[in-house]
């Protein structure tokens, strides 16, 4: 790869989820005291716009940019409507108007998450070993959103209307940048396609591979706890005294920033699934660790907690997408990226958002105070039983990455 096409692919990269985090992180602070009238439930809802958004992607990617227009327009196009789209959100007040607003933002990110993906696997002979380094740039990204906003306070002075412009200004950025990125155009172009295509079934075939089909179904189930995190550490982090908890969360992407580095030599040694299997294990101990945890003489569990996140997403979420992107043959790398977005942050978040909230709601011991012990351990619960079932019934063999067009070794025959 061209050093000039690897700087443009980070840079895309650092911007895609400076957006993400510069407002997803305090997303449930900012329902709970930026917004009137709400409650535990209504931080559910609010995430629920993540799964609407990934459930829709696989069919804009599989409908679109596997077969009419170039994968680099079309994440240019929707950067800069959702740009518009989070500053109108930034100046709302009332739930009622700000919950379909981020619903029809997030249907226009989430695709994103796979066409950066699908820009990126094109670029390489060596996805493996190519990939991490520049997926690294991303989660920097986040890192620098989170301290952005803990170091000007936003949280603790009620500015998080801020968090939206941030990431409405970082949107333009990435919008004009992806016109100069590589031109990726479609894989299918002039071929004759069924009305099963247009709606992304064509990436269904890799559920006849029994082994993906646990692991997809897996990271439907791993996702319900994780869900719990995304929703609800921030606001708990806030209510228990931990100050700047934005920026300390941003500890997490700097421990996803280390692994994401040794990734491909853990890769080779561990393989898929004892990757897989130490990232189910990090989220079940990440739970333990907020239930048990306070900020007096337990706050290195909060912040180990936190710091499990580098852990918890890499292992998983990479190794799922490298897993994902070797299984799926040239043709339907892009419908396949966005099945995934679809089981994770489609399907399993929005079970899990769904019942977050009510359950965190449950547990209230009075006003703006919970039983966060409680509450923290039923997520650990779920991944436990996920881990075991993972464990006792996926099976893989070690696969050998060529470094040039030699074909791949399937992950989970």
């Amino acid at each position: 790869m061209k050093a000039a096409t690897r700087l443009q692919l980070m840079l895309m990269m650092f911007l895609e989820f400076f957006i993400w985090g510069a407002w997803f992180v305090t997303l449930g602070t900012f329902v709970l005291h930026n917004l009137q009238h709400t409650n535990d439930g209504h931080v559910g809802q609010a995430f629920l716009s993540q799964s609407f958004g990934a459930i829709i992607a696989p069919f804009i990617i599989g409908l679109i940019a596997d077969r009419y227009i170039a994968a680099q327009i079309i994440l240019g196009i929707l950067h800069l409507l959702g740009a518009a789209l989070l500053w109108y959100g930034s100046t709302l007040t009332d739930f009622t108007a700000f919950y379909p607003l981020i619903i029809l933002y997030m249907i226009l990110y989430m695709p994103t998450l796979a066409l950066v993906n699908t820009v990126s696997f094109r670029q390489m002979k060596n996805p493996s070993k190519e990939f991490p380094p520049i997926r690294t740039l991303g989660t920097l990204g986040w890192i620098v959103a989170g301290l952005t906003i803990g170091y000007l306070a936003w949280e603790q002075n009620g500015k998080l209307d801020l968090t939206f412009k941030m990431a409405a200004i970082a949107s333009v950025l990435l919008g004009l940048l992806s016109f100069t990125l590589p031109h990726t155009p479609p894989t299918r172009k002039n071929q004759k396609i069924t009305f099963g295509e247009i709606i992304g079934l064509d990436a269904l075939r890799l559920l006849k591979n029994k082994s993906y089909l646990i692991f997809f179904l897996a990271s439907i189930a791993i996702c319900v706890p994780l869900s719990f995190y995304y929703n609800f550490t921030n606001p708990f982090l806030n209510e228990i005294g931990m100050k700047a908890a934005a920026g300390k969360m941003a500890l997490g992407q700097g421990s996803e920033l280390i692994f994401m580095v040794i990734m491909p030599l853990l890769f080779v040694r561990l393989g898929v699934k004892k990757m897989l299997a130490v990232a189910m294990l990090a989220w079940v101990l990440r739970y333990v660790f907020f239930a048990y945890g306070n900020v007096d003489a337990g706050y290195w569990m909060l912040i180990g907690g936190i710091v499990l996140h580098g852990v918890c997403y890499d292992f998983f979420f990479v190794t799922g997408q490298i897993y994902t992107d070797n299984l799926a043959g040239p043709q339907f790398k892009s419908a396949a990226q966005g099945m995934i977005t679809l089981a994770t942050y489609g399907v399993g978040m929005l079970i899990g958002s769904y019942i977050s909230g009510p359950i965190v709601n449950s547990y209230k011991t009075g006003e703006t105070s919970h039983n966060w012990t409680s509450v923290w351990l039923i997520p650990a619960g779920i991944a436990l039983v996920v881990l075991v079932l993972f464990v006792l019934l996926f099976k893989d063999r070690n696969f050998i990455q060529q470094e040039d067009d030699e074909a791949v070794d399937s992950i989970g025959a």
